[in-house]
């Protein structure tokens, strides 16, 4: 282990030399210059970009100052010189001023440099600087569209050579994006064309299931995919290019997954990574542009959605992801939310997204999920990488699922393997739900393969911070009262209680909340803890 540490620290130094290198800095620069023909519209980046509602100057910039400030956070440095800010500026800045700012920038980096030539950053600011070309490129003098072009060129020159070995899926989406927005500008070029084509076309069958859903599970993952396609698809629609096929065929099933996932619902379902999102904007976006989804599934990317008018039943039913792919997973197998009138009945806790934080790794257990948790551990474990990420240490396996959807009765049942290496248990979980009722009937069973006995088990129940609990006398029920609406959460025989927990709904942020625990000690034989949630 020691010897192979070595042995990648020894390549990475090694390549980080060769990129400095005067060697490299001559293979990635272009041997011709081209003039940029197709100019794409800003419009267009409409479903990423989040608008400042006060729009900026350019003129606000201290001009000789901007790529010199030492004091700039690291967060402040890659947004600066991604140069995204540019979709802010009013359009009646001076052109003049914006290129002096590009034509500073081009001087201070014109050779690669770890900080500003990362493949995201690269990505979006090529994106940027060619979208924007109306202030970046339109009127300049001959000897600045030179230089504009020619590193242009050159950045994508190294996003070509560099992009496979980025591990983010994420940042090799934009740069495959910036790679075909180049071939389409410059098609003097057609090679960066096809290679970003075929770059794309790699990924997506890489990191996407046969149904269109991301294989990492990640739920944001999807509409970061669905965006980029669609952006892509709109610049060859713009600059009157044949779209390719494979394009078409990924934004037809991402779009199924999104209107499965989002469209039919329109509330954020808190498993795998995702938070609250507004996609109401992409919505706006997306009808502009005449895209329409649909798709009446049940069961998609290992989530099974039952739904009529009042009620929805939401459950957490697949596998864990590769682990590669896993960085975003949360150890909630089995979790599940339930809506009532648009409103979080049931729900898990959400996603503290900020890798480098220790709250991170507590909304990656199973604790902050709505399932069963034994001995207080996950039903998946994570291990640590360098850059501070967590991944996939061992995961799990679903072991069978069933899904019944009637007008009158809903079930959904699944099972898995989290817990029967480290303590010789399968979850098996089945939720019933009687709309005439309105009644969920829950059977948790814990099967025991090996007859291990008192560990600690707990099923939970997590709420929004704004629903009320609270315990009736004979303490066998739990009274919700979800914003005037009266539900009873009972379980015979079982031990209930209140406890208080943190809830990451909103991005990189918490706030308390209470969620209900029934709990227990498991025995040499196979249990059935049996609960139910009615509405008064």
């Amino acid at each position: 282990m020691i010897l192979k540490n070595s042995f990648k620290l020894i390549k990475k130094k090694i390549r980080h030399f060769y990129l400095n290198s005067n060697l490299y800095n001559k293979k990635i620069t272009p041997s011709s210059i081209e003039l940029m023909e197709y100019q794409s519209s800003p419009s267009l980046l409409d479903c990423l970009i989040k608008y400042e509602k006060k729009k900026i100057n350019i003129e606000n910039y201290s001009l000789n100052e901007i790529w010199s400030n030492p004091n700039l956070k690291e967060k402040d440095q890659q947004n600066l010189n991604s140069f995204f800010w540019l979709f802010s500026l009013d359009l009646r800045s001076s052109k003049k001023d914006t290129q002096n700012v590009i034509y500073q920038w081009i001087n201070t980096n014109d050779r690669y440099n770890s900080k500003n030539w990362k493949i995201n950053i690269i990505g979006k600011r090529i994106i940027a600087w060619i979208s924007n070309s109306r202030l970046t490129y339109e009127d300049g003098s001959i000897d600045y569209k030179d230089k504009f072009n020619s590193i242009i060129k050159k950045q994508i020159n190294h996003l070509i050579n560099e992009i496979e070995t980025s591990e983010s899926i994420n940042d090799n989406i934009v740069g495959c994006a910036a790679i075909i927005l180049t071939g389409l500008s410059y098609p003097q070029n057609n090679s960066y064309l096809d290679t970003g084509l075929n770059l794309l076309k790699k990924l997506a069958k890489y990191s996407l299931d046969n149904d269109g859903f991301p294989k990492s599970r990640n739920v944001r993952q999807l509409s970061f995919y669905l965006k980029y396609f669609i952006l892509i698809r709109e610049w060859f629609k713009e600059s009157q290019n044949e779209i390719p096929n494979f394009i078409n065929e990924n934004i037809y099933y991402l779009g199924q997954a999104y209107a499965f996932i989002w469209q039919n619902n329109k509330i954020d379902f808190l498993f795998n990574g995702n938070h609250k999102t507004n996609n109401d904007n992409f919505d706006l976006y997306l009808k502009r542009l005449g895209y329409s989804f649909k798709n009446q599934n049940n069961e998609l990317g290992g989530y099974a959605i039952l739904n009529n008018k009042k009620n929805s039943l939401i459950m957490d039913i697949g596998s864990s992801p590769n682990i590669k792919l896993s960085s975003n997973y949360q150890a909630g197998a089995l979790s599940f939310e339930i809506l009532s009138s648009g409103k979080k009945l049931i729900s898990n806790c959400g996603y503290f997204q900020k890798v480098n934080h220790q709250l991170n790794e507590v909304s990656k257990s199973s604790a902050v999920h709505s399932t069963l948790i034994v001995n207080d551990k996950s039903s998946c474990s994570f291990k640590h990488l360098r850059d501070k990420k967590s991944k996939i240490n061992q995961g799990l396996r679903i072991l069978k699922k069933k899904i019944v959807f009637e007008k009158n009765y809903w079930k959904i049942n699944a099972s898995h393997d989290g817990y029967l290496k480290l303590h010789g248990i399968i979850h098996d979980r089945e939720i019933e739900f009687y709309p005439e009722q309105l009644k969920f009937i829950g059977h948790d069973k814990i099967i025991s393969n090996k007859g291990i006995r008192n560990l600690k088990f707990e099923i939970r129940f997590h709420l929004e911070p704004s629903v009320k609990v609270m315990k009736t006398q004979d303490g066998k029920s739990i009274l919700i009262d979800l914003d005037g609406e009266g539900w009873k959460l009972s379980s015979e025989n079982s031990v209930m209680n209140i406890d208080k927990g943190l809830y990451f709904g909103k991005k990189n942020s918490f706030t308390n909340n209470q969620n209900i625990f029934i709990s227990g000690m498991t025995n040499e034989e196979n249990q059935t803890i049996r609960w139910e949630i009615t509405k008064l």
